[in-house]
């Protein structure tokens, strides 16, 4: 990948200035290049021409259509400031981790109706979603915020409106970030967002609302804001027509405005809105989804069809979604991968129930439908290799036994008395890994426990600096031969260690399929297909009991085909993403075939996630 480019950032001028150990101006960040990966095209709209005016300032290097961004949110926001989306984006909502300490894991369930049996995926702490660690210390958890807010800024337009997600942790800590990123003038709404849940054992009033914090960028023209209402008591009505009585001067007589007649209270910041799981249709699995009529409700009252909305925290899609479905353009990006896939999924299912809503017209991009029909998904700065080095670390230390730490920025968890450190398993231990161990124990001089190291495999130098370390901690603790020796550390090198050498190295899944071309069309029959970590997943839930599986097909999320697969980007025309839990994918497909030879290319997604691409020429 080349290299990335410096994208400069305006110093933060507001008032009140938040203190935080570690703070740090952000004055400019390195902007990396985007790989497009994936790219979602029905074939109704494949030669619908996009409506120039509303993609003017659209930058060239883009297909005028949604965006999906796999990767780290501040890399991703750089990308953007880079490529000509610094103040284009009309409304940014995000829903960023709440510092709350809790682990969201990522819960499947097989599919059919005996597919019973759920499966732990990805265990995405909130520390993780941000920077592969266990740990939101306070510190790092502002500085986190500080920098992505002041990112944002640049991209917002003017008058552009930022809505930002967050409970009572936090946002007392965001309000004075916000209020010196975009200045204490900038603010417009506490909003409080109220629902119903089931109550938790608490000593202390039910925590069921959230807060919604919206500011916008100041400049001399006015923030779009377009008044909603909700209905009022009559006892209400009768009031408020007393007090919004108009004199008329062409005829001397007094009359109610014509809102306080027909369209009852203005709305207030309190907003009364259902959980998601009200609403069965967007249940997606994932654990922090928000439901689309709040969403839903920020779009329509802060923005204008066409406008650019961004969501850098996408999670489920559910802002993106909304986006879609009230007819604006959208970026999203996440840096969890499972976020990508379940977006995606989300926004091909609802394209294609707009297109079929509009008789699958090409007419159905024109004013007042949908902004866009297609979207790409992108990956900036290789982003995959640490979320499978994050699953690794996870299985490692599910199989040592590892406790893992919530509150330590460095070590991984505890196995006994000892600290451990996981080895990133891309590459062996080498020296170079020991210093990084020396410097962060000398940064602890009253820390006295011993380390146990982590890795699939060692250099021969480490055997030299490890004997040379432990000998000189035996020295250290004197005649006390009863105590462990201070800091001692051990190896733990899971292909070969005698205890844990069992290790299993990811075996990735696989899958038979026959594409074959018959009588002018294109033939996909999935024959087969084994997800060996789904497997392994389910025995050790089961214990002794061999998991059973008699269908392939209730391991298989999605399947996706394109058929003229160039090597690189795929492009999807044809998805099968069962609507139900319940629901199978249906294995065999039949497609309209180019005249010349090509490349099919199907991709099978599991229900933990990964992806099966297997391709043929035909």
């Amino acid at each position: 990948m080349s290299e990335g480019k410096p994208v400069e950032i305006a110093k933060a001028k507001g008032r009140p200035m938040l203190t935080w150990v570690g703070k740090r101006p952000l004055s400019h960040v390195t902007a990396f290049p985007a790989q497009l990966v994936e790219t979602f095209t029905p074939p109704d709209v494949a030669n619908l021409k996009p409506n120039e005016q509303l993609w003017a300032d659209w930058p060239d290097a883009y297909p005028k259509g949604g965006l999906l961004f796999h990767g780290d949110n501040k890399e991703v926001l750089a990308h953007l400031l880079a490529n000509g989306f610094r103040g284009k984006v009309k409304l940014i909502y995000i829903d960023p981790p709440f510092d709350s300490g809790a682990d969201y894991v990522r819960k499947v369930q097989l599919r059919g109706s005996t597919g019973t049996a759920k499966v732990e995926g990805e265990t995405y702490t909130l520390g993780e979603q941000i920077q592969y660690t266990d740990i939101w210390a306070n510190d790092s958890y502002l500085q986190f915020m500080y920098e992505r807010l002041m990112l944002l800024k640049e991209l917002l337009a003017d008058g552009g409106s930022l809505f930002l997600h967050c409970d009572a942790r936090k946002v007392h800590h965001l309000r004075c970030i916000l209020d010196e990123v975009y200045s204490e003038g900038a603010f417009v709404n506490e909003i409080v967002w109220s629902y119903r849940r089931w109550p938790s054992d608490t000593d202390a009033f039910q925590s069921m609302h959230d807060t919604i914090l919206w500011y916008v960028r100041e400049v001399a023209k006015k923030h779009t804001f377009h008044k909603s209402y909700e209905p009022a008591s009559p006892g209400y009505m009768v009031r408020f027509k007393g007090k919004t009585q108009k004199l008329d001067e062409e005829t001397g007589t007094r009359k109610v405005t014509l809102d306080a007649e027909t369209k009852g209270m203005p709305l207030r910041d309190v907003w009364d809105l259902s959980i998601v799981a009200g609403y069965k249709n967007e249940r997606t699995s994932y654990p922090t989804q928000k439901p689309e009529a709040l969403l839903g409700r920020i779009i329509v009252s802060c923005s204008n069809p066409g406008d650019l909305i961004l969501d850098c925290f996408v999670g489920s899609g559910t802002a993106v979604a909304a986006a879609q479905k009230l007819g604006r353009r959208w970026i999203g990006c996440d840096i969890n991968k499972g976020a990508i896939q379940t977006a995606s999924k989300r926004l091909q299912t609802l394209v294609l129930e707009q297109l079929e809503g509009e008789g699958r017209l090409l007419e159905a991009a024109e004013a007042g439908r949908p902004a866009q029909l297609t979207f790409a998904v992108y990956r900036v700065n290789d982003y995959d290799l640490q979320i499978q080095h994050n699953e690794a670390v996870n299985l490692a230390c599910e199989h040592i036994g590892v406790t893992r730490l919530r509150t330590d920025s460095y070590f991984d968890g505890t196995l006994g008395k000892r600290l451990v450190k996981i080895i990133p398993f891309g590459h062996p231990l080498t020296p170079l890994d020991l210093e990084e161990l020396k410097k962060e124990l000398d940064a602890r001089p009253d820390e006295d426990r011993g380390v146990v190291l982590v890795c699939l495999g060692k250099e021969l130098a480490t055997d030299a600096w490890l004997e040379d370390w432990n000998r000189l901690r035996k020295h250290r603790i004197g005649e006390h031969k009863d105590k462990q020796s201070v800091n001692a550390i051990e190896v733990i090198e899971l292909r070969t260690d005698p205890k844990y050498g069992v290790f299993m190295e990811h075996r990735p899944a696989r899958a038979r399929v026959d594409i074959r071309r018959k009588d002018g069309k294109i033939l996909v029959q999935i024959q087969d297909f084994v997800s060996p970590t789904i497997l392994d997943r389910l025995k050790q839930q089961a214990g002794i009991l061999e998991p059973q599986i008699d269908d392939w097909r209730s391991m298989v999320d999605t399947v996706m085909i394109d058929t003229a697969f160039d090597g690189k980007v795929f492009n999807i025309c044809a998805s099968d993403v069962p609507e139900k839990k319940s629901d199978l994918v249906a294995g065999h497909y039949e497609l309209s075939a180019p005249e010349a030879e090509t490349t099919v290319a199907v991709k099978i997604t599991d229900m933990l996630g990964e992806e099966v691409l297997i391709t043929a020429e035909v």
